[in-house]
């Protein structure tokens, strides 16, 4: 093939794949801005569980349990031990004792090997059979709302009142209600580091917190035009009957390492409306460290692949609608869309380097002759997608910021986007050695103390 109309295959083959998703971007960005607050409904006609699962969770399960316990005082919190070595079980004995008032509200669910450390998934089960034996066989469990929360998770005092109102589970067909997620620790830099280390992991810090308060959530709002609202690992609230119409013997988390959107599949493929809402959220840490922020998301991507197994009954789901089976298939091909990505993108610059190397004069020529604009717009269509993400999140989440510091958190953002081509191939090398064990991502409260994390 001429080497000058495999250039231009390749360019238009990579310009139609980022016009196609700046589209998408432009399409998911008019609801979340329009977005309006509705109005909160009654939290107290509904009975609500939290389920915090745990593994060497010493440093932060104690903070965590009296937030839960003060805040929301006629909520049950199920702590869920993964066998942790050390003694995240004692804390919460301790504040079950007498010296707390006996806490009723307050439930250990204990796990030990060989059975335990098998995945987040695995201990959640754990947490909903010790609940449905807790109940009783004649429970309400139209009622019942089962909320994970991360072990430093810290969700806003109104979001049981939130959840609660009549678009959520005032709906009784209702099952799931995701919240907004934010990062607790944003504008706080590592502590004991260098300049550059600061610098380095403030900015982090930011971008994640961009990444789920602005590009997720319109992902997210936009879902509920298509009916396909997925789950978090953390802020995710269940109804009990819709995990029990799911369970199957099998318990309703299964074994994906995307345990999360795995449970969506199964609501929304059993006939479950799923929602969203921006009106309350739930604070997390982000993670100041690049390498453990690569291996969190080389699992979330491994996570997606392995969820490709129910492409078939996403498809022939009677509940979904043909656009709504589309954005699930859509999302299910992402990280193999960023492994054709890494394929295609850098081939334009290959060949042209190939071709200057051999005739650079033709080369500039054909270069300064018209083909520059062709690159600027390559790279505009490239960029554009994720640089818009900067002023949009300043407008809604950080006001009081300056535009060009929002100019700077965009382009930031771009650069940010691109690791994700790292872990997609990281993923894919995973699965093909079959490691589809957790990669544990250690707490920024716990790297002293040396203990692994079991989030999401």
């Amino acid at each position: 093939m001429n080497l000058a109309l495999l250039l231009g295959f390749t360019q238009a083959l990579a310009l139609t794949m980022s016009v196609a998703f700046m589209t998408y971007v432009a399409l998911i960005v008019v609801p979340y801005l329009r977005h309006r607050r509705a109005a909160p409904g009654d939290p107290h006609r509904l009975e609500w569980h939290f389920f915090v699962p745990c593994r060497d969770e010493r440093a932060v399960v104690g903070d965590t349990v009296r937030y839960l316990r003060g805040t929301f005082p006629h909520a049950h919190v199920w702590v869920i031990d993964d066998d942790s070595d050390d003694g995240t079980a004692d804390v919460v004995t301790a504040m079950q004792g007498p010296r707390h008032g006996g806490d009723r509200n307050l439930h250990l669910v204990r796990r030990r090997r060989p059975n335990a450390r098998t995945g987040k998934g695995a201990a959640l089960n754990a947490a909903y059979r010790a609940l449905k034996g807790w109940l009783g066989r004649h429970a309400d469990t139209d009622r019942a709302i089962i909320v994970v929360v991360d072990a430093d998770g810290r969700p806003a005092p109104d979001c049981l009142a939130v959840c609660a109102a009549d678009h959520l589970f005032g709906d009784p067909r209702v099952g799931a209600v995701q919240v907004d997620v934010r990062m607790r620790n944003r504008g706080t830099p590592p502590r004991g580091t260098g300049w550059w280390r600061r610098k380095f992991g403030l900015a982090m810090v930011r971008m994640q917190d961009l990444e789920f308060r602005s590009a997720i959530a319109a992902i997210q709002l936009s879902r509920g035009r298509t009916g396909t609202i997925s789950m978090g690992g953390n802020g995710q609230f269940t109804r009990l009957s819709a995990l029990d119409s799911i369970t199957h013997g099998l318990g309703p988390w299964r074994g994906a390492l995307l345990e999360d959107f795995e449970l969506g599949v199964h609501l929304l493929t059993r006939g479950w409306k799923t929602g969203f809402t921006l009106d309350t959220h739930v604070d997390q840490e982000a993670l100041y460290s690049l390498r453990r922020f690569l291996a969190q998301r080389t699992r979330w991507g491994q996570g997606t692949m392995q969820c490709g197994k129910y492409v078939r009954r996403i498809f022939d789901s009677r509940h979904l609608s043909t656009l709504g089976a589309a954005e699930m298939l859509y999302y299910l091909a992402q990280p193999w869309m960023q492994l054709l990505g890494t394929l295609i993108y850098p081939i334009p610059f290959l060949l042209l380097a190939f071709r200057a190397a051999g005739d650079p004069g033709a080369v500039w020529d054909w270069f300064t002759g018209g083909a520059w604009i062709l690159f600027t717009v390559y790279g505009a269509f490239g960029l554009l997608p994720f640089v818009i993400w900067g002023p949009i999140y300043r407008s809604r989440c950080e006001p009081g910021k300056g535009l060009l510091r929002a100019i700077g958190w965009g382009f930031a953002y771009a650069v940010y986007i691109y690791t994700f081509y790292i872990t997609s191939w990281r993923a894919v090398f995973r699965l093909a050695r079959r490691r589809n064990g957790w990669s544990k991502t250690r707490r920024n409260t716990e790297l002293n103390a040396g203990v692994v994390a079991l989030d999401r």
